[in-house]
Order: structure tokens, then sequence, then C-alpha cells
């Protein structure tokens, strides 16, 4: 016998739907009830340290809005709003057929994937949903490596791998296995979790013993050609944070491309860099970190 149909909500189908975004499992959930989500973009200031956009999606008789550094990440956090407020809504649900909903633990162990899994425990628990930038990437054509991050709620991760999913995946492996002793039944702040720890606040970095950072102190930062990308990199490694370069759309008002490095410090940084070439306003960005 055939199986009927079974009502679905969106939180089953979010967890039905590992490694999905925001804007992913929103517009799958809009085709089952047949309104479609529109976004628009509200504001485009594009300044010259901090871009800031703002987007609204309207689902329905729902509108919600993000905002951000990226037109994506706020197209991303405008969905991940709407989600929020559809899944808590009970009224609002589809039928599906039977087969969709299977069961997690009749599926192989080598079908697992940690980002969908991080994806479950982050809905589970009422925190944001996972956020993953491509932060690097380089080595020859044959040997490619790529660097990503993951950002959930205010901690990050790096991951890297000879793939932007492997990278993605190795990302999502080192936040679980900092989450492995969390039990699935219970709701947990994430702060209670990763620990009140502030990372590293400008006032460390000032009185660190590092070798790298009181190098930089004594560096005249003003020599030409110079690769200013690795040893703010080496800072990074040894003073424990993570650097995101974000290519910002728009030339500058005098035709140039423009770069963002954004340091996961306490409180977050974000240095301007411009240049005739994407890789010189990377350039240039990581020169004025180090001078910041």
């Amino acid at each position: 016998p055939q199986s009927s149909p079974g009502t679905f909500s969106l939180g089953k189908m979010i967890t039905a739907m590992p490694g999905k975004t925001p804007i992913q499992v929103l517009h799958e959930y809009s085709m089952k009830t047949k309104s479609i989500p529109v976004y628009e973009c509200e504001r485009s200031d594009v300044q010259i340290h901090v871009p800031t956009f703002t987007f609204r999606v309207t689902v329905g008789d729902i509108t919600c809005r993000g905002e951000g550094t990226s037109k994506k990440l706020v197209k991303h956090r405008a969905a991940e709003a709407a989600i929020n407020i559809l899944k808590d809504n009970a009224s609002i649900c589809f039928a599906v057929p039977d087969p969709f909903m299977s069961d997690p633990s009749k599926q192989p162990k080598n079908q697992l994937n940690p980002i969908g899994s991080l994806q479950e425990l982050a809905f589970h628990h009422g925190w944001r949903l996972p956020e993953y930038t491509l932060s690097q990437e380089g080595g020859p054509a044959h040997k490619r490596e790529y660097t990503t991050v993951c950002r959930l709620e205010s901690f990050m991760e790096t991951g890297k791998g000879a793939s932007k999913k492997q990278a993605k995946r190795n990302a999502a492996e080192k936040f679980l296995a900092k989450f492995s002793n969390i039990s699935p039944e219970n709701h947990i702040s994430l702060t209670n979790v990763v620990g009140h720890s502030l990372g590293c606040t400008w006032h460390s970095l000032r009185n660190s013993p590092g070798e790298k950072i009181n190098l930089l102190k004594r560096s005249l930062l003003s020599i030409p050609n110079t690769d200013y990308i690795q040893p703010l990199s080496e800072i990074a490694k040894e003073q424990g944070f993570n650097i995101t370069y974000l290519d910002i759309d728009k030339l500058s008002a005098n035709g140039q491309y423009q770069c963002l490095a954004e340091l996961s410090t306490n409180p977050i940084t974000v240095c301007h860099g411009s240049g005739i070439s994407c890789s010189n306003a990377l350039s240039d960005a990581a020169h004025n970190t180090l001078q910041y």
C-alpha cells in the first residue's frame, strides 16, 4: 500500500534538509506554500571603512529584514528571521510524501554530514544558523588549498581543505567537537558551552610577549613591494584570532578595487584596503591592519 502524505512543519523541514542555507530553506518552503519570497534592497551604504546593506524579504504576510556588510550575508539574515517566525507558527505547514521524512537512525554512518549536523544543533538550541565564508584560496593549480571561516553566534572556527566543501566540513567538525558534551535534550546557551573567555582583546595584544606581535612594534611598515599578508597571518596564528578578507563589489570613487580585512578580535576589527586590482586591495587591507 502507498503511504499517505504527512503534514510537515518548517521545523522538521530544516532538520530534514541538512546543509541548506536559510535562503534555500525558505525557498523550498515557499515553493510548497505557493508564497515565493521577494527580496528588496532597502539601503546600500558603501562607506570608506565599513559598507552597510539592508535587505527586506516578504513571504506572504510576513516581512523581515537583515543588515550586514555584504548583500549575500544580509539576505541570509533576512531569510533566517523569516524562518524563525514561520517555524514558531504552528498553523503554517504543508503535505509531503512520507519517504521524504527519512529516519536519520537508519542512514549509513558514512552519510553523516557535519555541516548539516551543526545546522541541526543550532536550530535545536535556538542559536543563529552557522555562516560560512571563504577567507583564503591558494596553492598551485594541482594542489589548491581553501580556508573557510564558520561563524556561529559570536564565535568562529576555521577549516582548511583541498576543496571548498572539505574546508566547510572541517570548520563544522571543529564546532561539533567543541559541542560533543551537549545533551540533545537540553536547550543551552552557546556562551555556557564555549565559555566566557573574551578571546583576543586589544589589551591582550598590547601586553602580549609573543615574538611576532613584538616584531611588528619594531617594523617600519613602509618598505615598497612587501608582503604584508604573511606577517598578519603569522600574528593571527600566534595571538589566536582569525582573519577574513571580504571583497567589496563596487569600485571606489577613484575607480579602485576595495577589500575589507575582518579580525575576530574582541571587539571585531575591520580595516579597509584599495588598489588597482583585487590582490592589491587585499594586500593594502593587510597593510592597513598591521598599521592599525
